[in-house]
């Protein structure tokens, strides 16, 4: 049986073959190139980076270094999240980042010391890749909730009916991806892991507890800043 290790550089470039595919379908029907092309320029330097950075980190084994990383994921994704609303971006910010901290604070407890028994808690190769994901899926559930939630206030909808549309709409994503799972897809942890050469038994069990993670992260992230904007909007 193969086992992938490695991608040489040379061969990841044939991945571009298809992206070219598209940004020639967006430059023939007269879109936006720039943008795309921006995209992926900022998402190559950006995992490179990143893949660099993270070699430090893991080596460092600190605990403080590990939550001023989760710190700072926290505050570019609190921001990120909304530029769905981007004139309310400043009066929610707060209240997105609040309700993020809340969120990955209390699924990461729980996957770190229940689920995982790390020892030592902090260790940087499992807490902050987690951390990650439960961030972005959640970072992505605010920000269909904010959407939701003003284009329903816009129309005229009291903030109660409001809410509850705004977190319906949050988790119709996670909830997609849950039917989805083991049909239509192989999620990246439990793809990563068949490739390495582990069980898909054992694969499978990570990705359960990975679904279950992004499910409640998405959920008590989102319910949690729909309440503070709706007691803000009702102030």
């Amino acid at each position: 049986m193969n086992k992938i290790s490695s991608i040489p550089l040379d061969n990841l470039a044939y991945t571009l073959i298809p992206v070219l595919i598209v940004i020639a379908i967006i430059a023939k029907w007269k879109l936006n190139t720039s943008h795309a092309l921006y995209a992926m320029a900022r998402m190559l330097v950006q995992l490179l980076a990143i893949g660099y950075f993270l070699n430090t980190i893991f080596a460092s084994d600190s605990a403080p270094i590990t939550l001023l990383i989760l710190m700072v994921m926290l505050l570019f994704s609190s921001w990120i999240a909304l530029d769905t609303v981007k004139p309310l971006r400043r009066q929610w910010f707060d209240k997105a980042a609040l309700s993020l901290a809340i969120a990955c604070g209390l699924t990461l407890t729980i996957i770190v010391l229940g689920v995982l028994e790390l020892t030592p808690w902090y260790e940087p190769r499992y807490i902050i890749p987690l951390g990650g994901m439960i961030l972005a899926n959640s970072m992505n559930s605010i920000s269909l909730a904010a959407e939701r939630f003003q284009s329903e206030m816009t129309n005229n909808n009291d903030s109660l009916r409001a809410r509850n549309i705004a977190f319906n709409a949050s988790l119709i994503p996670t909830i997609n991806m849950l039917f989805a799972v083991g049909l239509v897809s192989l999620p990246g942890m439990m793809t990563g892991q068949i490739l390495s050469g582990i069980s898909p038994f054992i694969a499978a069990r990570y990705q359960i507890m990975v679904m279950c993670m992004l499910f409640a992260s998405s959920g008590i992230s989102a319910a949690c800043f729909l309440t503070l904007i709706r007691r803000d909007k009702k102030a």
